[in-house]
């Protein structure tokens, strides 16, 4: 009896964990990052002046519960192949070992672990895991929500921004050192629709 009585225990608490994940998932609503209206950018020192760039191609999305943010999830991987820094020289030494190891370490991932708010409205502190020239390291970005709306054809749409500074030696990135900062400005811009 005692035998029959466990597995009846642990039946329920299979269903009631499914349960849960199934409440999660009819509560948040998936946006996908839409590319051509979104930006990732970059900006870091060059001796007494700053360099700026961006990456061109980029996926991933934003889980967003409505009712309580801070069960939002996102993920996003970067394609460091396309950076832009307006210098094809410089693009190319970017691949190389001493910067991204894009031979070995072609993405920038990025994986959420924790949304909090803030204390103005429609700002949160995002923690994650960044994956970046092999290494993986905790981060957190200071996210605003810019909207939820309609766009053409009534399709749903969220806008957001978040910016974090970066110190690149911590992912390895040596290259340059002296001549280049160790510090790096992210500035995102995302505007994700409604799968």
């Amino acid at each position: 009896m005692k035998f029959l009585y466990y597995i009846k225990a642990i039946l329920l608490t299979c269903f009631l964990s499914s349960f849960s994940n199934l409440s999660f998932a009819i509560d948040a609503e998936r946006y996908v990052i839409d590319s051509t209206h979104s930006s990732v950018e970059f900006s870091i020192r060059h001796f007494v002046a700053k360099t700026n760039g961006n990456f061109s191609t980029f996926e991933g999305f934003i889980d967003i519960d409505t009712n309580d943010p801070t069960k939002n999830y996102t993920e996003a991987q970067i394609s460091i192949k396309s950076v832009n820094t307006n210098s094809t020289k410089r693009d190319a030494h970017l691949q190389e070992a001493d910067y991204f190891n894009s031979s070995s370490n072609p993405l920038i991932e990025f994986k959420s672990t924790n949304w909090a708010k803030n204390q103005a409205n429609d700002t949160f502190l995002v923690e994650g895991i960044l994956t970046m020239n092999g290494v993986s390291k905790t981060v957190t970005l200071d996210v605003t929500l810019l909207g939820l709306g309609e766009g053409f054809n009534g399709q749903k749409l969220s806008g957001w921004e978040g910016t974090t500074t970066l110190n690149r030696t911590d992912w390895n990135i040596l290259g340059g050192l002296g001549a280049v900062g160790e510090m790096v400005d992210i500035r995102i811009n995302l505007e994700a629709y409604k799968k």
